[in-house]
């Protein structure tokens, strides 16, 4: 893995970024077309693994790696960048060294740039690719990649303020209810920094000022997200996101559901008997977007 020079912020680093496969041009991807039929269904399951970070205590809110390989293996070619804004414990960038695709992550938190590198010392068949983590501001992205570089922004973004708060796990029953998470409040940090402290507009403004002019043209972002309930109400953050990215250039393409339900344990009886609610923790979505698809 390639070390970062740290004597100035503002040094752009030193990563491939061509495709090193030998597929035509006009292919969004190497997937056959019998691994590309299994992505048309709108509604994905995916498993954890031994190599997932399962642990609350190391990181609040992780998805699993086959999520992240699964939107790599669709939207990018073996070569190509992939970058995560938010890259948390770093899933995205081991999904990219298990694929061969350049990857860089940024993550406020010293603690989870300290995973990641973790993660990715860790023995990979592929050792022709970089994964590089950064310790920074998403918001200081552009100081650290070249224009037109990135083919593929994948994250699961903080949730604007909706983990600064006790857990109750409404959603559990029985002894599930109260675990290792109960009472507890899992925000990422309290960093005025962080967008997980924001409110939901100021949010979303924050998510579409970063994004603007990382893609190059024909680039594909990926969102994964849920919404929460905030004293009654439905809190519809993946529709603030898309808005908000809308409104600085990307086009909106696709809706995918991340069906939690065979990972879910006991769930409970949510809102039973006078108040209708579909779980958050039954299912996310994943939001795609093109860059300039004209």
């Amino acid at each position: 893995m390639e070390e970062l020079n740290t004597e100035t912020k503002s040094k752009k680093l030193v990563i491939p970024y061509q495709r090193t496969c030998e597929c035509p041009e006009n292919h969004i991807n190497c997937l056959t077309p019998k691994e590309w039929i299994k992505s048309q269904i709108g509604v994905w399951q995916f498993y954890y693994e031994k190599r997932d970070i399962r642990d609350k205590k190391l990181h609040p809110a992780t998805f699993p790696i086959a999520l992240a390989r699964k939107c790599i293996e669709l939207f990018t070619h073996k070569g190509e960048l992939v970058l995560d804004p938010f890259v948390g414990s770093g899933t995205t960038l081991v999904a990219a060294k298990d694929l061969n695709r350049n990857a860089v992550g940024f993550d406020l938190n010293e603690r989870y740039i300290a995973l990641c590198n973790e993660r990715l010392a860790q023995h990979s068949v592929f050792d022709e690719s970089t994964q590089i983590a950064v310790n920074d501001d998403a918001r200081n992205i552009k100081e650290y990649l070249d224009e037109n570089t990135v083919k593929l922004v994948i994250t699961s973004p903080p949730y604007a303020n909706l983990l600064n708060r006790k857990r109750k796990n409404k959603s559990r029953r029985g002894e599930y209810r109260k675990n290792d998470q109960y009472n507890k409040i899992e925000q990422y940090s309290q960093d005025k920094r962080d967008l997980g402290t924001l409110e939901l507009k100021e949010y979303a403004h924050e998510i579409a000022q970063i994004y603007e002019k990382l893609l190059r043209d024909k680039g594909h972002c990926v969102i994964n997200v849920a919404d929460m309930w905030w004293e009654n109400e439905r809190i519809p953050i993946h529709i603030a996101i898309i808005e908000a990215l809308e409104k600085v250039g990307f086009k909106f393409r696709n809706i995918i559901i991340w069906d939690r339900t065979n990972i879910v344990n006991r769930i409970g009886i949510f809102g039973w008997p006078s108040n209708y609610i579909t779980m958050g923790t039954t299912f996310e979505y994943i939001i795609h977007f093109i860059k300039n698809d004209s």
